[in-house]
């Protein structure tokens, strides 16, 4: 299979002056780094240190179910299971590109384990799965309505270095662009392999509410400490 590597482009927002925590955070299908930029100022209070968040932007590409229009999103859509006949060479070259994210802000003097990987919807999913792949130890993953992508390939492919690195998963009941099966289905995988997993539901569709975010700060309290 042949993975063609990306340089994606950012939007960075820093808390405070010399952030020494960083939370790359993923957008969902057909939206862009913008799209959570304000969630900045929500969870501002709950990061005792300087923290750097950034947004990337996923490559631009054409969307199989939706008729091939081309939109910005992490991995093609092939088919409406969109837990089966997965775009494996997009996931793949996302998985890398963000792999990239990870070693620059090391490069910037950053601690992978001051790193945190977040992302909602086709964004957590890359979440979970780099997340879980990656060889350097990081301070957590944040999945928002979202499922575990590769599952064939789980168990071969997690890295040791992120065994106990703390999960945060949250679902909407309400959900339906990603049911709440597949989502609880992930969820049960990686309790059944031993992740540390922070399970929440909420009373919504495919979306954030204020609750949720409230939440995220409240979890990421004992991250960024």
């Amino acid at each position: 299979m042949s993975i063609k590597s990306v340089n994606l482009p950012v939007i960075e927002v820093e808390t405070a002056n010399n952030p020494n925590y960083v939370i790359i955070w993923l957008h969902g299908l057909g939206a862009d780094g913008n799209d959570f930029v304000p969630i900045v100022n929500e969870l501002k209070p709950f990061c005792k240190k300087p923290t750097r968040f950034i947004f990337p932007h996923a490559p631009e590409r054409s969307i199989s179910i939706n008729n091939g229009y081309i939109m910005r999103a992490w991995y093609d859509i092939l088919y409406p299971d969109i837990d089966i006949h997965q775009d494996e060479a997009g996931i793949g070259s996302s998985q890398q590109a963000i792999d990239n994210l990870i070693t620059r802000e090391m490069r910037r003097g950053v601690i992978p384990k001051h790193i945190v990987l977040a992302g909602f919807s086709q964004g957590g999913a890359m979440a979970l799965h780099v997340g879980l792949r990656q060889s350097n130890q990081l301070a957590g993953i944040i999945a928002l309505s979202c499922y575990l992508l590769g599952t064939d390939s789980f168990t071969s492919e997690t890295s040791v270095a992120n065994a106990k690195t703390p999960v945060f998963m949250a679902h909407g009941t309400y959900d339906a662009v990603i049911p709440l099966r597949l989502a609880t289905d992930s969820r049960n995988k990686l309790l059944a392999a031993s992740y540390a997993v922070s399970w929440h539901e909420y009373p919504m569709a495919h979306s954030v509410c204020s609750q949720e975010v409230v939440d995220i700060g409240n979890w990421l309290q004992h991250i960024i400490d």
